[in-house]
């Protein structure tokens, strides 16, 4: 989209970016500046339409200097990374033209023009839920496309992870691998798509967001202090994760779900045991966290097969991924009776995202909820099982695609006569 103000236009791109979350996590960095990982990593990108991030950008020769609103915020853009995306953009730019609009900007233009971006995620920030790489991808993939970037995926994939680390899975949908990389420059440490979202179209993933307040240890130093005071750590990346890769690829592959569960689970566990052996150690998870964990393991077994894959990220939030639409609906019924809301809450914001498994649940109201009897896992002293407002709300969603821009021009973030958020 152009816009002329008197003799100054303004351009802009609007483009929309999945969050991911791993099953094979990353966690700690061989080089700090350009964001090389200790171990691959994978991961399952979740439906945009549930949790994205919609970022616009502009590029006008009225700005006087580059400028970003995440959220309603303006913040910095002197930090680092924000930096190293921007110069790694710029210089792939290439020559744009619009003969209707009189635009002509050069290659060599592109360094001295200024840059204005405006972000909003649909989820919490900074509260293990991936926001920063849902932002990241969707900043370098938009900036990509105003720039007129002719680099392929892959290659924006390691423009993004010098942002964020975990950025570099969000510019693919389904199931996506980050290779680490052997290089120094980071040249080979890139994001490739191990299978799109309709590959295994039968999963259906539960959130439950404990908390969406900012978490105490940034991944960022988190991680530092993992590599620095952690033993478990280097055996984790040496020995136990190249296995596990190979292992979860074939699952994927072969969409096994108790091989991809009991990984995603196992993976989980020993991610967060490496945070608790950093020190001081790094405590993401909480009471209602290990809850959920405990409530999953004991139907797991119950059943004498997986029916859900659990995996928490840096935070308390649990991301459960059911290995079909019959299993996500019991395992939701079994969410609500372990974690009924408020008394004074509102179902319509309790569970959000996909609702018809709501209904699938047979749940149409806050009644409905309380009349939920024990699953049959729960032997005795069922009402003490209840942990009431332990979780804030659940979000119902699946597998999804990789970033698109938005074409209409309504969806803009950023007014088209002044450059500035909407």
């Amino acid at each position: 989209m152009a816009a002329e103000s008197g003799d100054k236009w303004v351009l802009s791109v609007t483009a929309q970016t999945p969050t991911n979350i791993a099953v094979i996590k990353y966690w700690g960095k061989r080089d700090e500046d350009l964001i090389l990982p200790i171990n691959d990593s994978i991961s399952v990108t979740l439906d945009p339409g549930h949790l994205c991030t919609t970022t616009s950008v502009a590029v006008s020769p009225a700005f006087t200097h580059d400028r970003i609103w995440l959220n309603g915020k303006e913040v910095s853009l002197s930090g680092g990374r924000y930096q190293n995306c921007l110069r790694e953009l710029r210089s792939r730019a290439t020559n744009y033209e619009d003969e209707k609009k009189g635009i002509k900007i050069t290659k060599k233009d592109w360094e001295n023009l200024r840059v204005h971006i405006v972000s909003y995620n649909n989820f919490p920030t900074a509260a293990g839920l991936a926001s920063s790489a849902a932002g990241l991808a969707c900043l370098v993939f938009s900036l990509a496309k105003l720039m007129n970037v002719k680099e392929d995926h892959s290659k924006l994939s390691a423009i993004a992870r010098q942002g964020s680390g975990s950025a570099c899975r969000s510019l693919y949908g389904g199931f996506v691998k980050w290779i680490m990389g052997k290089e120094e420059n980071g040249s080979d440490s890139i994001a490739v798509q191990l299978a799109d979202e309709k590959h295994w179209d039968d999963l259906v993933i539960i959130i439950a967001v404990v908390s969406s307040r900012q978490k105490e240890t940034s991944s960022t130093s988190g991680m530092r202090d993992t590599v620095e005071t952690s033993a478990l750590i280097k055996h984790r990346a040496k020995e136990v994760v190249p296995k596990r890769i190979v292992k979860m690829e074939e699952a994927i592959a072969k969409r096994d779900f108790p091989a991809f569960s009991r990984l995603a689970c196992a993976d989980s566990n020993q991610f967060h045991a490496v945070c608790l052996d950093t020190l001081p150690p790094i405590f993401y998870m909480n009471d209602t966290s290990h809850r959920i964990i405990s409530c999953v393991e004991k139907w797991n077994r119950h059943e004498g097969t997986p029916q859900v894959a659990y995996t928490f990220d840096a935070g308390p939030n649990a991301v459960l991924i059911s290995q079909n639409r019959k299993a996500a609906t019991l395992l939701l019924q079994r969410l609500l009776f372990h974690f009924p809301p408020q008394s004074d809450a509102d179902l319509d914001s309790y569970v959000i995202g996909d609702k018809t498994i709501l209904k699938d649940a047979g749940i149409q109201d806050m009644k409905d909820i309380e009349a939920l009897v024990p699953p049959p896992e729960i032997k005795e002293n069922a009402s003490s099982q209840r942990f009431r407002g332990d979780v804030s709300y659940f979000i119902c969603t699946r597998p999804g695609r990789g970033p698109i821009v938005l074409t209409d021009e309504s969806k803009s973030l950023i007014n088209p006569e002044t450059g500035l958020p909407k």
